[in-house]
Protein backbone atom coordinates (compact mmCIF):
# COMPACT_ATOMS: atom_id res chain seq x y z
CA UNK A 1 0.00 0.00 0.00
CA UNK A 2 -0.61 3.34 -0.97
CA UNK A 3 0.09 4.06 1.29
CA UNK A 4 -0.79 4.92 -0.22
CA UNK A 5 -0.35 4.43 -1.15
CA UNK A 6 -0.23 4.26 -1.13
CA UNK A 7 1.20 7.61 -3.70
CA UNK A 8 1.86 9.94 -0.78
CA UNK A 9 2.48 14.00 -1.13
CA UNK A 10 3.61 16.52 1.22
CA UNK A 11 2.30 19.27 -0.42
CA UNK A 12 -0.25 21.96 1.49
CA UNK A 13 -3.67 21.08 1.43
CA UNK A 14 -5.19 25.18 0.79
CA UNK A 15 -8.85 25.80 0.48
CA UNK A 16 -10.03 28.20 -1.81
CA UNK A 17 -10.83 31.95 -0.84
CA UNK A 18 -14.35 30.89 -1.05
CA UNK A 19 -14.17 28.83 2.12
CA UNK A 20 -15.03 30.98 4.76
CA UNK A 21 -13.51 29.53 8.10
CA UNK A 22 -11.10 27.84 6.91
CA UNK A 23 -7.10 29.53 6.54
CA UNK A 24 -4.28 27.90 3.83
CA UNK A 25 -3.03 25.40 5.79
CA UNK A 26 0.73 23.99 5.76
CA UNK A 27 1.19 20.50 5.41
CA UNK A 28 -1.28 18.48 6.94
CA UNK A 29 0.77 16.01 9.89
CA UNK A 30 -2.20 14.18 11.30
CA UNK A 31 -2.79 12.44 7.80
CA UNK A 32 1.25 11.20 8.04
CA UNK A 33 0.35 9.68 11.12
CA UNK A 34 -2.67 8.48 9.25
CA UNK A 35 -0.40 6.64 6.66
CA UNK A 36 1.62 5.58 9.59
CA UNK A 37 -1.10 3.49 10.90
CA UNK A 38 -2.03 2.26 7.60
CA UNK A 39 1.49 0.59 6.71
CA UNK A 40 0.93 -0.96 10.28
CA UNK A 41 -1.97 -2.44 9.55
CA UNK A 42 -0.24 -4.42 6.19
CA UNK A 43 2.95 -5.00 8.09
CA UNK A 44 0.95 -6.73 10.48
CA UNK A 45 -1.10 -8.82 8.36
CA UNK A 46 1.59 -9.99 5.93
CA UNK A 47 3.56 -11.09 9.33
CA UNK A 48 0.01 -12.80 10.01
CA UNK A 49 -0.54 -10.97 13.34
CA UNK A 50 -3.85 -8.85 11.68
CA UNK A 51 -6.05 -10.66 9.92
CA UNK A 52 -8.07 -7.28 8.54
CA UNK A 53 -4.78 -5.64 8.38
CA UNK A 54 -5.28 -5.81 4.41
CA UNK A 55 -7.53 -3.12 4.86
CA UNK A 56 -4.82 -0.82 5.43
CA UNK A 57 -4.10 -0.33 1.64
CA UNK A 58 -7.89 1.37 1.28
CA UNK A 59 -6.95 3.71 3.69
CA UNK A 60 -3.67 4.39 1.42
CA UNK A 61 -6.25 4.85 -1.60
CA UNK A 62 -8.53 7.05 0.36
CA UNK A 63 -5.26 9.48 1.11
CA UNK A 64 -4.07 9.36 -2.34
CA UNK A 65 -7.69 10.03 -3.84
CA UNK A 66 -7.89 13.14 -1.12
CA UNK A 67 -4.08 14.56 -1.81
CA UNK A 68 -4.18 14.60 -5.05
CA UNK A 69 -7.24 15.38 -5.55
CA UNK A 70 -6.22 18.89 -3.76
CA UNK A 71 -3.39 19.43 -5.93
CA UNK A 72 -5.64 19.17 -8.75
CA UNK A 73 -8.23 20.90 -7.53
CA UNK A 74 -5.80 24.15 -6.71
CA UNK A 75 -5.03 23.89 -10.51
CA UNK A 76 -8.19 24.00 -11.48
CA UNK A 77 -8.73 27.26 -9.43
CA UNK A 78 -6.10 28.82 -11.87
CA UNK A 79 -8.22 27.80 -14.58
CA UNK A 80 -6.21 25.03 -16.33
CA UNK A 81 -4.18 21.44 -15.16
CA UNK A 82 -1.08 20.90 -16.64
CA UNK A 83 -0.74 17.19 -17.38
CA UNK A 84 2.97 17.65 -17.62
CA UNK A 85 3.82 19.07 -14.51
CA UNK A 86 1.17 16.56 -12.24
CA UNK A 87 2.75 13.13 -14.06
CA UNK A 88 6.10 15.06 -13.77
CA UNK A 89 5.98 15.22 -10.03
CA UNK A 90 4.14 12.03 -10.01
CA UNK A 91 7.28 10.79 -11.82
CA UNK A 92 9.66 12.22 -9.39
CA UNK A 93 8.09 10.84 -6.72
CA UNK A 94 7.41 7.39 -7.30
CA UNK A 95 9.12 5.76 -9.99
CA UNK A 96 13.05 5.92 -8.66
CA UNK A 97 12.19 4.38 -5.13
CA UNK A 98 9.87 1.88 -6.61
CA UNK A 99 12.53 1.41 -9.75
CA UNK A 100 15.60 0.91 -7.33
CA UNK A 101 13.59 -1.66 -5.55
CA UNK A 102 12.96 -3.78 -8.57
CA UNK A 103 16.19 -3.81 -9.63
CA UNK A 104 17.66 -4.69 -6.41
CA UNK A 105 15.07 -7.53 -5.66
CA UNK A 106 15.63 -8.98 -9.10
CA UNK A 107 19.22 -9.39 -8.99
CA UNK A 108 18.75 -10.83 -5.81
CA UNK A 109 16.68 -12.98 -6.31
CA UNK A 110 18.35 -14.40 -9.42
CA UNK A 111 21.92 -14.37 -8.04
CA UNK A 112 20.88 -16.56 -4.69
CA UNK A 113 19.32 -18.92 -7.06
CA UNK A 114 21.99 -18.87 -9.43
CA UNK A 115 24.04 -19.58 -6.49
CA UNK A 116 22.20 -22.81 -5.07
CA UNK A 117 20.18 -21.17 -2.20
CA UNK A 118 16.91 -22.65 -1.51
CA UNK A 119 15.38 -19.93 -4.48
CA UNK A 120 13.12 -21.56 -6.41
CA UNK A 121 13.22 -21.47 -10.30
CA UNK A 122 9.16 -20.83 -10.20
CA UNK A 123 10.45 -17.10 -8.37
CA UNK A 124 12.69 -16.33 -10.49
CA UNK A 125 10.26 -17.11 -13.19
CA UNK A 126 7.34 -14.91 -11.59
CA UNK A 127 10.06 -12.53 -10.72
CA UNK A 128 11.05 -11.22 -13.68
CA UNK A 129 7.61 -11.85 -15.46
CA UNK A 130 5.48 -9.62 -13.09
CA UNK A 131 8.75 -7.23 -12.85
CA UNK A 132 8.01 -6.27 -16.25
CA UNK A 133 3.81 -5.77 -15.54
CA UNK A 134 4.94 -3.51 -12.65
CA UNK A 135 7.07 -1.23 -14.57
CA UNK A 136 4.23 -0.47 -16.65
CA UNK A 137 1.68 -0.20 -14.08
CA UNK A 138 -0.41 -3.35 -14.95
CA UNK A 139 0.30 -6.23 -12.53
CA UNK A 140 -2.32 -5.89 -10.83
CA UNK A 141 -4.30 -6.74 -14.61
CA UNK A 142 -1.97 -9.36 -15.30
CA UNK A 143 -1.85 -11.30 -12.21
CA UNK A 144 -5.67 -10.92 -12.66
CA UNK A 145 -5.05 -12.65 -16.46
CA UNK A 146 -3.01 -15.53 -14.93
CA UNK A 147 -5.87 -16.48 -12.27
CA UNK A 148 -3.14 -15.42 -9.79
CA UNK A 149 -5.23 -15.82 -6.47
CA UNK A 150 -4.37 -12.59 -4.01
CA UNK A 151 -4.74 -14.78 -0.99
CA UNK A 152 -2.92 -17.55 -2.05
CA UNK A 153 -0.10 -15.61 -4.24
CA UNK A 154 0.89 -14.54 -0.99
CA UNK A 155 1.25 -18.05 0.04
CA UNK A 156 3.13 -19.30 -2.95
CA UNK A 157 5.90 -16.36 -2.37
CA UNK A 158 5.34 -14.21 -5.27
CA UNK A 159 7.33 -11.59 -4.62
CA UNK A 160 5.99 -8.65 -6.45
CA UNK A 161 2.21 -9.94 -5.39
CA UNK A 162 1.91 -6.64 -3.09
CA UNK A 163 2.65 -4.22 -5.23
CA UNK A 164 -0.88 -4.40 -7.31
CA UNK A 165 -1.95 -1.54 -5.69
CA UNK A 166 0.64 0.59 -6.62
CA UNK A 167 -0.96 -0.29 -10.38
CA UNK A 168 -4.10 0.67 -8.89
CA UNK A 169 -2.99 4.13 -7.81
CA UNK A 170 -0.85 4.74 -10.83
CA UNK A 171 -3.93 3.75 -13.26
CA UNK A 172 -5.76 6.01 -11.31
CA UNK A 173 -3.21 9.09 -11.52
CA UNK A 174 -2.76 8.42 -15.40
CA UNK A 175 -6.75 9.03 -16.12
CA UNK A 176 -8.32 10.93 -13.14
CA UNK A 177 -6.45 14.39 -14.34
CA UNK A 178 -8.08 13.56 -17.72
CA UNK A 179 -11.74 13.54 -16.33
CA UNK A 180 -11.26 16.86 -14.39
CA UNK A 181 -9.94 18.61 -17.40
CA UNK A 182 -12.81 17.14 -19.72
CA UNK A 183 -14.76 18.47 -16.27
CA UNK A 184 -13.15 22.02 -17.17
CA UNK A 185 -13.76 21.87 -20.75
CA UNK A 186 -17.55 20.98 -20.39
CA UNK A 187 -18.02 23.60 -18.01
CA UNK A 188 -16.48 26.34 -19.96
CA UNK A 189 -17.85 29.65 -19.51
CA UNK A 190 -20.32 28.51 -16.44
CA UNK A 191 -19.70 29.74 -13.17
CA UNK A 192 -16.33 29.05 -11.01
CA UNK A 193 -19.17 27.78 -8.18
CA UNK A 194 -20.01 25.13 -10.50
CA UNK A 195 -17.09 23.33 -10.53
CA UNK A 196 -16.87 21.88 -7.99
CA UNK A 197 -20.18 20.82 -6.89
CA UNK A 198 -19.91 18.82 -10.86
CA UNK A 199 -16.58 17.88 -9.89
CA UNK A 200 -18.56 16.34 -6.72
CA UNK A 201 -20.90 14.78 -8.66
CA UNK A 202 -18.63 12.81 -11.16
CA UNK A 203 -16.78 11.73 -7.68
CA UNK A 204 -20.41 10.01 -6.17
CA UNK A 205 -21.50 8.67 -9.60
CA UNK A 206 -18.28 6.83 -10.74
CA UNK A 207 -17.81 5.88 -6.65
CA UNK A 208 -21.22 4.09 -7.20
CA UNK A 209 -20.69 2.68 -10.56
CA UNK A 210 -17.50 1.34 -9.32
CA UNK A 211 -19.22 -0.25 -5.97
CA UNK A 212 -22.23 -1.74 -8.19
CA UNK A 213 -19.30 -3.71 -10.19
CA UNK A 214 -17.81 -5.08 -7.33
CA UNK A 215 -21.24 -6.12 -6.07
CA UNK A 216 -22.09 -7.66 -9.18
CA UNK A 217 -18.64 -9.40 -10.38
CA UNK A 218 -18.08 -10.68 -7.05
CA UNK A 219 -16.91 -14.44 -6.63
CA UNK A 220 -17.73 -15.40 -2.55
CA UNK A 221 -15.11 -18.60 -3.61
CA UNK A 222 -12.49 -16.13 -4.35
CA UNK A 223 -13.00 -12.53 -4.71
CA UNK A 224 -9.48 -11.56 -5.84
CA UNK A 225 -11.00 -10.16 -8.84
CA UNK A 226 -12.83 -7.26 -7.56
CA UNK A 227 -10.11 -6.82 -4.57
CA UNK A 228 -7.63 -5.84 -7.20
CA UNK A 229 -9.61 -5.05 -9.86
CA UNK A 230 -9.24 -0.69 -10.76
CA UNK A 231 -12.64 -0.76 -11.51
CA UNK A 232 -13.68 -2.41 -8.82
CA UNK A 233 -11.42 -0.37 -6.34
CA UNK A 234 -11.88 3.07 -7.69
CA UNK A 235 -14.52 3.83 -5.32
CA UNK A 236 -12.03 3.92 -2.11
CA UNK A 237 -10.00 6.84 -4.81
CA UNK A 238 -13.01 8.94 -5.71
CA UNK A 239 -14.07 8.87 -2.02
CA UNK A 240 -11.13 10.45 -0.98
CA UNK A 241 -11.47 12.95 -4.16
CA UNK A 242 -14.87 13.72 -3.11
CA UNK A 243 -13.76 14.76 0.23
CA UNK A 244 -10.99 17.01 -1.20
CA UNK A 245 -13.85 19.35 -3.17
CA UNK A 246 -15.17 22.77 -1.67
CA UNK A 247 -18.53 21.55 -1.01
CA UNK A 248 -17.34 18.25 1.34
CA UNK A 249 -14.70 20.88 2.93
CA UNK A 250 -17.40 23.17 3.87
CA UNK A 251 -19.20 20.49 5.16
CA UNK A 252 -16.59 18.86 7.49
CA UNK A 253 -16.28 22.65 8.47
CA UNK A 254 -19.53 23.44 9.56
CA UNK A 255 -19.62 19.63 11.56
CA UNK A 256 -16.54 21.08 13.30
CA UNK A 257 -18.33 23.84 14.75
CA UNK A 258 -21.97 21.86 15.64
CA UNK A 259 -19.77 19.71 17.26
CA UNK A 260 -17.05 22.21 18.95
CA UNK A 261 -15.16 20.42 21.88
CA UNK A 262 -16.98 16.91 21.02
CA UNK A 263 -14.96 16.84 17.42
CA UNK A 264 -12.00 15.38 18.74
CA UNK A 265 -14.03 12.39 20.53
CA UNK A 266 -15.95 12.22 17.28
CA UNK A 267 -13.05 11.83 15.06
CA UNK A 268 -11.36 9.36 17.89
CA UNK A 269 -14.61 6.87 17.09
CA UNK A 270 -14.22 6.98 13.64
CA UNK A 271 -10.73 6.08 13.85
CA UNK A 272 -11.67 3.47 16.42
CA UNK A 273 -14.46 1.70 14.15
CA UNK A 274 -11.80 1.84 11.57
CA UNK A 275 -9.43 0.02 13.67
CA UNK A 276 -12.04 -2.66 15.23
CA UNK A 277 -12.87 -3.73 11.26
CA UNK A 278 -9.47 -4.66 10.93
CA UNK A 279 -9.71 -7.14 14.01
CA UNK A 280 -12.99 -8.25 13.00
CA UNK A 281 -12.63 -9.06 8.91
CA UNK A 282 -10.91 -11.72 6.82
CA UNK A 283 -10.09 -10.79 3.28
CA UNK A 284 -12.29 -14.55 2.55
CA UNK A 285 -14.46 -15.35 4.54
CA UNK A 286 -15.91 -11.97 4.89
CA UNK A 287 -18.12 -11.76 2.22
CA UNK A 288 -19.83 -8.55 3.29
CA UNK A 289 -17.02 -6.65 2.35
CA UNK A 290 -17.14 -6.90 -1.46
CA UNK A 291 -21.20 -5.76 -0.96
CA UNK A 292 -20.90 -2.57 0.82
CA UNK A 293 -18.07 -3.52 3.19
CA UNK A 294 -15.27 -1.97 1.35
CA UNK A 295 -17.38 1.00 0.22
CA UNK A 296 -18.23 1.54 4.47
CA UNK A 297 -14.48 1.32 5.37
CA UNK A 298 -13.84 3.84 2.48
CA UNK A 299 -16.47 5.84 3.40
CA UNK A 300 -15.74 6.09 7.25
CA UNK A 301 -11.74 6.61 6.13
CA UNK A 302 -12.83 9.65 4.25
CA UNK A 303 -14.78 11.17 6.53
CA UNK A 304 -11.78 11.13 9.45
CA UNK A 305 -9.86 12.46 6.66
CA UNK A 306 -11.71 15.22 5.86
CA UNK A 307 -12.56 16.10 9.39
CA UNK A 308 -8.53 16.02 9.96
CA UNK A 309 -7.62 18.23 7.55
CA UNK A 310 -10.53 20.60 8.41
CA UNK A 311 -9.42 21.02 12.01
CA UNK A 312 -5.72 21.82 11.04
CA UNK A 313 -7.10 24.18 8.71
CA UNK A 314 -8.63 25.86 11.56
CA UNK A 315 -6.70 25.27 14.43
CA UNK A 316 -3.50 24.02 12.91
CA UNK A 317 -3.81 20.60 14.45
CA UNK A 318 -6.42 17.42 15.05
CA UNK A 319 -8.17 17.41 18.02
CA UNK A 320 -8.13 15.12 20.85
CA UNK A 321 -6.22 12.32 22.01
CA UNK A 322 -6.03 10.95 18.59
CA UNK A 323 -4.86 14.14 16.86
CA UNK A 324 -2.03 13.87 19.72
CA UNK A 325 -1.48 10.22 18.88
CA UNK A 326 -1.25 11.09 14.55
CA UNK A 327 0.78 13.79 15.27
CA UNK A 328 3.43 11.72 17.28
CA UNK A 329 7.12 12.27 15.95
CA UNK A 330 7.37 8.24 15.19
CA UNK A 331 4.27 7.87 13.99
CA UNK A 332 4.84 10.37 11.55
CA UNK A 333 8.10 9.45 10.88
CA UNK A 334 6.79 5.80 10.18
CA UNK A 335 4.01 7.73 7.57
CA UNK A 336 7.20 9.71 5.67
CA UNK A 337 8.64 6.75 4.79
CA UNK A 338 5.65 4.53 4.71
CA UNK A 339 5.76 4.35 0.31
CA UNK A 340 9.15 2.68 0.68
CA UNK A 341 8.51 0.78 3.92
CA UNK A 342 5.70 -0.63 1.42
CA UNK A 343 7.63 -1.72 -1.51
CA UNK A 344 10.37 -3.42 0.69
CA UNK A 345 8.23 -5.38 3.14
CA UNK A 346 6.91 -8.44 1.73
CA UNK A 347 10.02 -8.88 -0.83
CA UNK A 348 12.36 -9.00 3.07
CA UNK A 349 9.30 -11.39 4.24
CA UNK A 350 9.76 -14.12 1.18
CA UNK A 351 13.46 -13.72 1.09
CA UNK A 352 14.02 -13.85 5.05
CA UNK A 353 11.00 -16.84 5.72
CA UNK A 354 11.01 -18.41 9.09
CA UNK A 355 12.76 -21.18 7.44
CA UNK A 356 16.09 -19.99 6.70
CA UNK A 357 15.96 -17.58 9.66
CA UNK A 358 15.33 -20.29 12.23
CA UNK A 359 12.76 -17.81 14.07
CA UNK A 360 9.31 -18.19 14.69
CA UNK A 361 6.15 -15.56 15.90
CA UNK A 362 7.42 -12.61 17.41
CA UNK A 363 11.06 -12.97 17.21
CA UNK A 364 10.68 -13.46 13.04
CA UNK A 365 8.27 -10.79 12.86
CA UNK A 366 10.61 -8.26 14.40
CA UNK A 367 13.37 -9.45 12.50
CA UNK A 368 11.49 -8.91 8.69
CA UNK A 369 9.73 -5.51 10.40
CA UNK A 370 13.77 -4.19 11.13
CA UNK A 371 15.31 -5.30 7.71
CA UNK A 372 12.29 -3.43 5.94
CA UNK A 373 11.96 -0.11 8.08
CA UNK A 374 16.26 -0.39 7.63
CA UNK A 375 15.85 -0.48 3.90
CA UNK A 376 12.87 2.24 3.54
CA UNK A 377 14.67 4.67 5.54
CA UNK A 378 17.89 4.29 3.54
CA UNK A 379 15.26 4.62 0.17
CA UNK A 380 13.77 7.48 1.82
CA UNK A 381 16.72 9.71 2.51
CA UNK A 382 19.20 8.54 -0.76
CA UNK A 383 16.71 7.88 -3.01
CA UNK A 384 13.40 9.37 -2.67
CA UNK A 385 13.88 12.55 -1.28
CA UNK A 386 16.89 14.13 -2.79
CA UNK A 387 14.98 13.20 -6.46
CA UNK A 388 12.08 14.63 -5.19
CA UNK A 389 13.45 17.51 -3.49
CA UNK A 390 16.52 18.32 -4.43
CA UNK A 391 17.87 16.82 -7.43
CA UNK A 392 18.15 19.63 -10.46
CA UNK A 393 18.87 17.09 -12.95
CA UNK A 394 15.38 15.34 -12.14
CA UNK A 395 13.56 18.12 -14.27
CA UNK A 396 13.05 19.10 -17.42
CA UNK A 397 14.40 17.65 -20.31
CA UNK A 398 17.36 16.69 -18.41
CA UNK A 399 15.09 14.25 -16.10
CA UNK A 400 12.67 12.83 -18.78
CA UNK A 401 15.77 11.68 -20.30
CA UNK A 402 16.98 10.29 -17.09
CA UNK A 403 14.06 8.51 -16.67
CA UNK A 404 13.93 6.95 -19.97
CA UNK A 405 17.14 5.69 -19.64
CA UNK A 406 16.53 4.27 -16.12
CA UNK A 407 13.74 2.98 -17.45
CA UNK A 408 15.21 1.53 -20.53
CA UNK A 409 17.98 -0.43 -18.47
CA UNK A 410 14.59 -1.98 -16.53
CA UNK A 411 13.51 -3.08 -19.39
CA UNK A 412 16.68 -5.04 -20.66
CA UNK A 413 16.71 -6.52 -16.74
CA UNK A 414 13.51 -8.40 -17.58
CA UNK A 415 14.52 -9.43 -20.88
CA UNK A 416 18.12 -10.21 -20.68
CA UNK A 417 18.97 -11.51 -17.55
CA UNK A 418 18.72 -15.47 -18.28
CA UNK A 419 15.70 -17.72 -16.62
CA UNK A 420 16.85 -20.77 -14.67
CA UNK A 421 15.79 -24.44 -16.37
CA UNK A 422 14.01 -26.49 -14.34
CA UNK A 423 15.46 -29.50 -13.02
CA UNK A 424 15.18 -32.51 -15.44
CA UNK A 425 13.74 -35.77 -13.79
CA UNK A 426 15.63 -38.69 -15.35
CA UNK A 427 12.81 -41.09 -15.74
CA UNK A 428 15.13 -44.54 -15.97
CA UNK A 429 15.25 -43.50 -12.46
CA UNK A 430 11.96 -44.23 -11.62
Amino acid sequence: MSSSAVARTHHPVQPSAAQPGLRASRHITALDGLRGIAVAGVLLFHTGHLRGGFLGVDLFFVLSGFLITSLLLREMTTGAISLTRFWARRLRRLFPALATMLAVVTLTVWGLQRAGTAIGTDLVRTTLTDGLWVQLNLVNWHLLAQDASYWEAFGQARIFAHLWSVAVEEQFYLLWPLVLILVLAVLRGRSPRTVPWVVLGVCAVLAALSLALMVVLTDPADPTRVYTGTDTRAFSLLLGAAAATEPARRCFDALLRILGRAAGSVIALLAAGLLTSWFLTDGTSSTWLYTGGLFLHATTAAVLIGLCAAAHARTGRAPGVLGSLLEATPLRWLGRVSYSLYLWHWPVIVLLPPELTGLGGWAHTLLVLGVSVGLAAASTHLVENPVRFRASWARGRTGAMVFLLASGALLALWFLLPEPTAPQVDIGDL
